[in-house]
């Protein structure tokens, strides 16, 4: 089993992302406006060259050790000026390196596209850079002017996740990514909140286990319920195993629209409600609070939209969000009413050094189950 991540404190991770802040103001500010704009507009040209490097497996190839350009080509199955180019430029954005001798070299922001990196983004450059995904955002402007998902009118009426069970080397590159991303972030929100005072925790929608795996490694006392649907948790009992936890977790097949298990002391959704519209995820909520004791706990692993105006990767989460599922990330505000009329009152919302924050909330008592 892989040693604990360090996180950085949270005072810390805000400090850089203000500091970040200002370069970039300072940056744009070196330039005209217009050539500052231009930069901005064209900014898709070297996400879709890191694409097209993770497809050609150019940082697998380099893996054993930098090689002259046409050895390099003749791996990747690419003509080896075109090849060239491509590599000049992601050099000139930090990616990769150039030696003296004129061989290509991994560096540091290049290892993270091999396929057997320690955290691995070549799933994520895929994706990201797939024909799906890029036809989907050239249609922003529709989600923007509707305030819907592009994504039926483009798929014969199917919401994402009807076409993803449609597509399995699509979804499977879409949940190579989602796990690459929880890699990214699990350990932060462990490191931020304290689960021990919790004996029976219930992942919702939790998928294999890998945060319920994480949260109780760090909480040898606590006991855990993994509930998703059945093709979802069917590879669940091996990746417990390897975290050498699969003796205290109950694995429960089902659907968070028709009932949650009860008996949780505490319940945990980790980036499940930014997936729905509000009348969903009152839904979900609802379940989980019929679930729920009166002194249960629910915890929601989310981004929360931040009330300044730096940017922030949840404001760009969100145009993703309604532009593939017609659904939002939320502010505190919007969390404390969904929860309220859930059934729930928010207690706390806690930042992470990640993107995300635990959104805590506790059953109310004034509340009367809906049937």
């Amino acid at each position: 089993m892989s040693r604990p991540a360090k996180v950085p404190p949270v005072k810390l991770a805000r400090a850089v992302e203000l500091m970040r802040h200002h370069l970039l103001r300072f940056h744009h500010r070196l330039l005209p406006a217009p050539a500052a704009m231009m930069e901005m507009i064209v900014a898709g040209w070297p996400a879709q060259a890191i694409t097209v490097a993770a497809q050609l497996g150019v940082a697998d190839a380099l893996a054993d050790g930098p090689l002259p350009i046409d050895e390099l080509a003749a791996r990747v199955g690419a003509d080896a000026d075109a090849l060239q180019r491509l590599l000049r430029a992601l050099i000139g954005r930090g990616i990769f390196g150039h030696r003296r001798d004129g061989r290509y070299a991994l560096n540091s922001l290049a290892d993270t596209l091999r396929s057997d990196a320690p955290v691995s983004l070549a799933s994520a450059a895929h994706f990201y850079g797939s024909r799906e995904q890029r036809e989907r955002w050239s249609l922003l402007v529709d989600s923007i002017r509707t305030g819907n998902t592009v994504v039926p009118a483009l798929h014969g009426g199917k919401d994402g996740f009807e076409y993803f069970a449609e597509e399995p080397e699509l979804a499977e590159l879409f949940n190579q990514t989602m796990t690459t991303i929880a890699q990214m972030t699990l350990a932060s929100v462990v490191a931020s909140y304290d689960f021990s005072a919790y004996r029976t925790i219930v992942d919702v929608g939790g998928g294999q286990g890998r945060l319920l795996a994480a949260i109780l490694t760090a909480t040898p006392d606590s006991r855990g319920v993994l509930y998703d649907l059945p093709r979802v948790v069917a590879s669940a009992p091996s990746l417990l195993r390897e975290h050498s936890v699969a003796d205290r977790v109950h694995i429960a097949e089902g659907s968070f629209f028709d009932s949650v298990p009860a008996g949780g002391d505490a319940y945990v959704l980790k980036n499940i409600i930014h997936d729905w519209t509000d009348e969903k995820a009152l839904q979900i909520l609802r379940n989980v609070r019929t679930a729920a004791g009166p002194r249960t706990t629910v915890l929601l692993v989310e981004i929360v939209v931040r009330r300044h105006d730096r940017d922030c990767p949840g404001n760009w989460v969100d145009l993703e969000m309604l532009l593939n599922l017609g659904s939002r990330e939320r502010t505190a505000a919007e969390y404390q009413e969904l929860l309220s009329t859930a059934g729930f009152r928010m207690t706390r919302i806690l930042q992470t050094a990640s993107p995300l924050s635990v959104v805590e909330a506790e059953a109310s008592t004034q509340w009367e189950v809906q049937k």
